[in-house]
């Protein structure tokens, strides 16, 4: 494999299981010190020449349930192959009216309803403490960069023009199970735009690895609210999971070209890199040994 750093890292989520629509080049599998990612990483390049990572977040076959993907191994992964920026797509269910199934979102917050079975941080049973910022969940800087580039593609679609929806809130469950209607009404209420089960702990890792993060969605459904309908059942979403998927190989043509170019020049990541030098509290003297080796991998610079 070439020299060419490799930037951009892509996570595809439920029915994007490989960018089959670019030149395949290699695939690598690292083992991290919190083991092997949840599948092999693709390096594909884009027509431009340029290569990004792809990593299938539940596994090429879908053999990782939410509370079960390594996300840790994930983040470090693609961390320690010199990827600084990662555009995430995932599946969602939508919790208002306005977004359709079919839609995209591209989500500015947060809210966590996972139960805490998830290993959410790197500091946690290593004798060191860190507080990473999450008030902003997602890198805004990204974010904004992807958008318009994003709506173009699909404002183009040959199928129709496919309707984007920005600054929006992600209601991040813990599954397997769908929301009760109970559940989804609650979280209408408190705030919540669109629902998944995989958004935490990726995107805490990824602050704490200091990669930026963003995430694209793709609406595959009204989850339980809608009196109107039957609640969500697999079959409504495995509908819905292919259009989209090659909506979003699209998306990876056209979009990340750019964001290489703009992660090279310093234009989106600033706000990432640096980012953990003052939320690591203990001190120096008192790291183990042992943690500083594990955390070195993914922050070097601290971690010597």
């Amino acid at each position: 494999m070439s020299e060419q750093p490799i930037l951009v890292g892509v996570i595809g989520g439920s029915g994007l299981y490989k960018l089959d629509n670019l030149n395949f080049i290699d695939t690598v599998n690292p083992e991290t010190p919190w083991g092997f990612p949840s599948s092999p990483i693709q390096i594909a390049e884009l027509p431009s020449g340029i290569r990004i990572a792809f990593l299938a977040r539940h596994g090429e076959f879908h053999q990782h349930a939410p509370s079960e993907v390594p996300a840790q191994a994930n983040i470090a992964a693609l961390k320690h192959i010199g990827v600084q920026a990662i555009v995430a797509f995932s599946a969602v269910g939508s919790l208002q009216e306005e977004i359709a199934p079919g839609d995209f979102v591209i989500p500015s917050g947060i809210i966590d309803r996972t139960k805490g079975i998830r290993p959410s941080s790197y500091f946690e049973k290593v004798g060191i403490v860190a507080h990473a910022m999450f008030g902003d969940a997602f890198d805004n800087n990204l974010s904004e960069f992807l958008a318009p580039k994003v709506r173009q593609v699909l404002e183009a679609h040959p199928e129709g023009s496919v309707k984007l929806h920005e600054k929006k809130t992600v209601v991040v469950m813990e599954g397997p199970a769908f929301s009760t209607r109970a559940e989804s009404l609650m979280y209408r209420q408190i705030g919540g735009d669109i629902i998944n089960m995989s958004t935490i702990p990726e995107a805490k890792l990824a602050r704490e690895a200091e990669l930026s993060y963003a995430l694209i969605c793709t609406s595959t459904d009204y989850d339980a609210w809608r009196v109107s309908e039957e609640p969500v059942t697999v079959a409504e979403v495995v509908k819905t999971l292919t259009k989209n998927a090659n909506i979003s190989k699209l998306i990876t043509v056209e979009c990340l070209d750019a964001v290489h170019h703009a992660v090279a020049e310093g234009k989106i990541t600033s706000a990432a890199k640096g980012g953990m030098q003052y939320s690591i509290i203990t001190k120096p003297e008192a790291w183990p040994q042992e943690s500083k080796k594990k955390l070195s991998y993914i922050l070097p610079d601290y971690f010597k």
